[in-house]
C-alpha cells in the first residue's frame, strides 16, 4: 500500500521547527534523520539534512536544504481539536514561539508555515444539509481569528 509523505523544505532550522512541533502536537514523533553525503544542488556533502517524523497519524518529511522557494498559503497543515482548550493551548504555542496570526484559524509558524488550528465540528457544521445554519456558522467563523467553538456552536444553533 503507498504511503503518502507531505515533505516540507526548510532554508534552515528544520530540526528547530521540528522539535518544536512534535512538542506542541499530541501523539507526535521524530523518526530518522538522515544528513545527505553527497554534494547536492544545495550545497556539499553534509549540508542537506532530511528528518522524518509524525504529527498526529500524519507522516511528514522535513528537509534542511537551503533557500529555495519559500512557504505559502497553498499549502498548510490543519490541526483538528476537539476542544477549546485544545485550541488555546496550540494557538497560544505556535503564538509564543514567533509565530503571527491570521484569519479564521490560520497563522503562520515563526519559519513561514501555514497552520489552521480549528475544531474537528467546524467541518461537520459547515457542510450540514440546512445551508441556513451552514451559513450563520461560515459568518461568524469568516469574522475570527482564532477560532471560538462556543460563538460557533452558538451560531450553528441559532
Amino acid at each position: 500500500m503507498p504511503k503518502v509523505v507531505s515533505n516540507l523544505w526548510f532554508a534552515e532550522q528544520a530540526r528547530e521547527a521540528v522539535e518544536f512541533y512534535v512538542s506542541v502536537i499530541p501523539d507526535s514523533s521524530i523518526g530518522r534523520t538522515t544528513i545527505l553525503p553527497a554534494e547536492t544542488p544545495s550545497g556539499p556533502p553534509g549540508s542537506v539534512e532530511m528528518i522524518e517524523f509524525t504529527l498526529g497519524d500524519q507522516a511528514f518529511l522535513a528537509m534542511k536544504a537551503g533557500p529555495l522557494d519559500s512557504f505559502n498559503h497553498s499549502f498548510s497543515v490543519a490541526i483538528l481539536l476537539d476542544s477549546q482548550a485544545e485550541i488555546d493551548r496550540i494557538w497560544d504555542a505556535f503564538l509564543a514561539n514567533g509565530g503571527t496570526p491570521e484569519a479564521c484559524g490560520w497563522l503562520k509558524d515563526r519559519w513561514g508555515l501555514s497552520w489552521q488550528i480549528v475544531p474537528r465540528a467546524l467541518s461537520e457544521m459547515v457542510a450540514d444539509s440546512d445551508r441556513e445554519r451552514a451559513k450563520r456558522v461560515t459568518e461568524v467563523m469568516l469574522g475570527m481569528v482564532k477560532i471560538d467553538l462556543a460563538a460557533l456552536e452558538r451560531a450553528f444553533n441559532g
